[in-house]
């Protein structure tokens, strides 16, 4: 018997425009950074988001357009 597993990732991007494949799957959270947190995440950054494994990882794309991405991947 042979058993097929299918990992799905979404495409997003980091500060200097580099790409980030993350797996929805594994997000615990996501969040919109707090006002003034720029010098600690940097410019341009929209969501904040958490891991299972900790890791925490900032993305330009807006906590909202990441939301409809993950719940379109259900349909």
């Amino acid at each position: 018997m042979k058993t097929l597993f299918m990992l799905i990732f979404i495409q997003l991007h980091g500060p200097g425009g580099q790409i980030i494949y993350i797996a929805p799957d594994e997000i615990t959270s996501l969040r919109e950074p707090q006002a003034g947190s720029e010098a600690h995440f940097g410019k341009g950054i929209h969501c904040i988001i958490k891991m299972t494994n900790g890791a925490i990882n900032a993305v330009v794309e807006h906590c909202e357009a990441i939301r409809a991405e993950i719940e379109g991947l259900g349909k």
